[in-house]
């Protein structure tokens, strides 16, 4: 994909990784729709601030009448909550889930209209390594979501193809931001990760594997569970 002639619109694009992805995008020339649920957030120069809600459908179509030539969608908005499946709030389960799987399919469908109009792109997840595998109890309802939100990834990339639309997605570990500011485990640089994956899309890859964590679990995948919980056997 010709990264300079694109029109990108990034979810959650005011802190983190989102806003590391639109200044990155910026960089190599794009027009990048900057989407934040308060676009007075968005503090990147150049970038074209957009009031979007994943969650809220009326946010998500609001957004979609407003634009109309994005032919780059990158779904980075996210949530962490921390909650236990067994023991932890439905509403915050609930609430993975609609950030995750629900807004994304729903702002993907929004959009899909005008990329395909536009003679097709692409839509790019960020997605991450607990899509694979869980790391502890309290990752259970993120882990579920971002595994629902993967097979979604897959499934689309089939449904797409035939438009025109390439789905990808970005495997990565934890990355040093706002959501993962009480995690003490090594995290990589934004900026970092933000060019990786612009180098990704540009190259026209279904997957961008971020991390040697990332790439180790994706290589446990297929050899069982064993590889990947090894205290449970």
């Amino acid at each position: 994909m010709d990264i300079a002639t694109s029109t990108a619109l990034v979810t959650g694009a005011n802190r983190g990784l989102g806003r590391a992805l639109a200044a990155e995008l910026l960089s190599r020339g794009a027009k990048v729709y900057a989407a934040a649920r308060n676009p007075d957030s968005v503090d990147l120069p150049g970038a074209v601030p957009l009031a979007l809600d994943i969650t809220d459908p009326a946010s998500v179509a609001a957004a979609a009448k407003a634009t109309g030539d994005v032919t780059l969608l990158i779904n980075n908005a996210g949530i962490s909550t921390s909650t236990p499946l067994l023991t932890g709030e439905l509403a915050k389960i609930q609430l993975e889930m609609n950030t995750h799987y629900f807004g994304t399919l729903d702002v993907i469908r929004a959009f899909v209209p005008q990329i395909e109009a536009r003679g097709g792109g692409a839509v790019f997840n960020v997605l991450s390594v607990l899509s694979w595998c869980a790391a502890d109890s309290s990752t259970g309802a993120y882990s579920a979501a971002k595994g629902a939100e993967w097979q979604l990834t897959n499934a689309l990339r089939l449904e797409l193809a035939p438009r025109g639309i390439r789905v990808s997605g970005l495997h990565v570990g934890y990355i040093d931001t706002e959501m993962a500011a009480h995690v003490t485990a090594p995290k990589a640089n934004p900026a970092d990760i933000a060019k990786l994956t612009v180098e990704g899309i540009a190259a026209d890859d279904y997957e961008v594997i971020a991390d040697d964590l990332t790439r180790k679990i994706r290589a446990g995948l297929s050899v069982g569970v064993g590889a990947i919980y090894p205290n449970l056997v």
